[in-house]
Parts: structure tokens; sequence; C-alpha cells
């Protein structure tokens, strides 16, 4: 049979639904509302730069405008629903989908340990112990209260003092559990101490059959369409082979099947999908037409090489390229109107002076920023400079600019 073929705009239909980027923005956004959306979208990095709004606060902002950060730290600090770990980078994830990171801490544990040899400080080991006894008797702790006496870093990003090595790789490897960040510095507490043992009881742990087939469906159901890599990579700790196998095994069941997914260029490429995608009511719902100011870890835009196939959107952070060779500013925001995005903004809020100021924007090759699309444009930056928790909104002269 001919796979079915999903069009361009229905491609981006399903995906953008599938992100919770559809829907107009609105509703409440704290307790079992805010979990719900953080279960939706599987998960939401953390990332430490402030330019605007840290990233998983504006994430969570994009879609719901009524998200203040106290929300976040409540699931995570208080209620105990959500835990902190890696899938492609540091994320916070529903607790309920704790027993299936087993196999990724069982393989952090002997990859780091390997890796972390050769990367680290000699001597980090020998700390296991150590710090266990000392969180044990003292309560969380933090990097800078262990390790009294050690060697400390000149300041590089990762250059650990050895007991920082331990409480990393405690974490990873499941002993210890973050707790909370006090300015975005990590806290540890024993696991067994922070969550339920029957969540963290090896022995009630999905086998490894188990936790790819939960990663392959999961992914699935939260991208829409995928190719084996891309299931793969959504929560980073199955490979693309056993992605690949789960596929074909998948396929010769009937679970999935092959389908084409038509890129912006006009070209139709294979993923899978589940069998009633010609049927999936995302295919029915326009995106909702208002413009939004986007996280660049933004969950739809975290694969660049789809986000450019699906909508033409080229889009490197240019924080990872150095000058002279960056485009654009040094952090730039993306701008998404319907399904589309429509250009990138450099904008940043100056908490000193009460200003977040646009320095420049770039709308992307045909788009017109006519008088219609600047005051959508503005009303998006009164929302966001109250996330910012800024009183004023500035335009430095110049800042609209020619597409690159």
């Amino acid at each position: 049979m001919t796979p079915f073929t999903l069009t361009n705009q229905a491609a981006r239909r399903v995906f953008l639904e599938r992100h919770a980027l559809s829907d107009t923005p609105r509703g409440p956004a704290k307790g079992a509302d805010l979990l719900q959306l953080i279960e939706r979208l599987g998960f939401v990095q953390l990332d430490s730069i402030n330019t605007v709004a840290r990233a998983h606060d504006l994430i969570l902002f994009s879609r719901k405008p009524q998200y203040r950060p106290k929300a976040l730290k409540r699931l995570y600090d208080h209620d105990r629903v959500l835990f902190e770990h890696w899938t492609h980078d540091a994320a916070v994830i529903p607790v309920k989908f704790y027993p299936h990171w087993h196999l990724r801490r069982t393989r952090d544990a002997e990859l780091l340990r390997n890796r972390w040899r050769d990367w680290r400080r000699d001597g980090f080991e020998a700390q296991f112990q150590p710090v266990l006894d000392m969180i044990r008797e003292r309560g969380p702790l933090c990097s800078a209260q262990v390790g009294e006496g050690e060697k400390r870093g000149s300041g590089g990003w990762w250059d650990w003092h050895p007991s920082k090595t331990a409480l990393e790789y405690l974490w990873r490897s499941g002993a210890l559990c973050v707790v909370k960040r006090e300015g975005f510095q990590k806290h540890y507490d024993l696991t067994e101490r922070v969550l339920e043992s029957s969540v963290t009881d090896p022995a009630n742990a999905p086998d490894t059959d188990e936790t790819i087939d939960w990663c392959c469906r999961e992914a699935m159901n939260r991208l829409g369409f995928a190719t084996h890599g891309e299931l793969a990579a959504f929560w980073a700790h199955v490979t693309p082979v056993e992605a690949k196998a789960w596929c074909a095994a998948a396929v010769a069941r009937g679970d999935i099947v092959d389908v084409l997914v038509t890129g912006v260029d006009g070209v139709a490429r294979s993923a899978y999908a589940w069998p009633d995608i010609a049927d999936d009511p995302a295919l029915g719902i326009e995106p909702t037409s208002r413009l939004r100011i986007l996280s660049p870890f933004d969950p739809a835009l975290r694969d660049r090489k789809r986000a450019e196939r699906l909508f033409g959107f080229d889009y490197r952070i240019e924080i990872f390229v150095p000058e002279p060779k960056r485009k654009y500013g040094y952090y730039v925001f993306p701008l998404m109107e319907g399904d589309r995005l429509v250009g990138r903004v450099d904008v940043k809020a100056f908490r000193g002076d009460d200003v977040m100021r646009v320095r420049a924007l770039w709308p992307e090759r045909g788009v017109r920023w006519g008088k219609g699309r600047h005051a959508a444009f503005e009303a998006e930056l009164d929302r966001v400079r109250r996330l910012a928790d800024v009183s004023d909104i500035a335009f430095d002269d110049g800042w609209l600019r020619d597409p690159k």
C-alpha cells in the first residue's frame, strides 16, 4: 500500500497540537493544571540564561500566560510531583515517569564513572560515601557545602572539585535527588528521603524492553510522527538502534505505519505514525493566530533540522556561534504566528532600569512587518514584560532589521 502522505500544512498542525501550541494561550497555570501541561509535553528543559526569563519559565508561559515561576517551584520543591534528571539536557519531569528513568540511571552509572575518570579530577569516587554521610546527617546540600579543603576550579563550567563530581554522579545514578534550586544552584538530598519507596525500588522498575517500548510510544504520542532517530532523541535514553528495532517490530504488529511527511520544500520524507493518523483531530485544528515569543529551547524547536524541514526556519542559538560568524544577536527568540515562524527578536530585560529593550528584530524572508503584526508584537511584549517583572518596554534605534 502507498503510505499516507501528510501535507506540510497537515504536518505542522499535528506537530503544533502535540506541543500545545495550537490553542490560544490561556487558562489556569498552577497546581494540577500546570502539571497536566508538563505531562502533555513530557518534560520541560531547564536553563540558567535569563535575558528575559529562564527557558523553562518561557516554555510554560508561551502556552499559559497566567503562568508564574513560583507555580513551577511549588510543584517541584513542595508538592514533589516533579523530579529533575536528564533527557537531552537537564529537565523537570513528572514523578509518575520516574520508574522509566531506571534504565537511564543504570546506564549513566557505568558511562559517567568511566568517562569522568578521564575528564574530572582524580578522587571523586572516594567521595561517594563521605558525601552521602554528610547529606544524611545535615540534610540537603549544594556543591559549595561539600568538599571542604578540596581544590576548587578556576571558574570553568565543567571544572568541578571531587565532591561536586560525586554529587553529580550520585544524582545521575539515582542515590540522590535534586530537591530545589536556589539561584539556579542545585541542592541534593537522599532519594530515599524524597520519593516513595514504591517509586524508587529497583525491584519495581520496568525492564529494558518495557522502557524501550514506553519511550518510543510516549515519544510518538508527543511528536505525532517521527523517524526512529527522532523517537530515540525525544527522551534521549534509548539508542537509535533500539528505537529502530522497536519500529520494525511495531510495523510488523500493525501498531504503527509508514507515512510520508511533506517538508516546506515540497519533499515528502519517510516517518512513522499511529495507524489513525489520517483521522487525527489535529488535522482540523487551525493554530491560533496570536503572535508569540518562544524560548530558544522550546520543545517544538529543539530539533533544528526538523524545524527547518517543517517550517523553513533555519535556527541556531547564537550563544554557540562565535564572532564574527554570528548572524543575529547573542540570544534570539523565535516568533511564532499561526503555523509559521515569522521572525526572531533580540530582546533583553534590564531589571536594574526596570525596562525590557527590543534591540533588534529580523522578520523571516517574505514576512511583511506591517501595522497589524507590529500591534500583535507589542501586545506580546506587554505580556512577556510582566513575566520578566519590569514596567516598561523600549525600542532601540534601528531595531527593525532586514531579513537575512
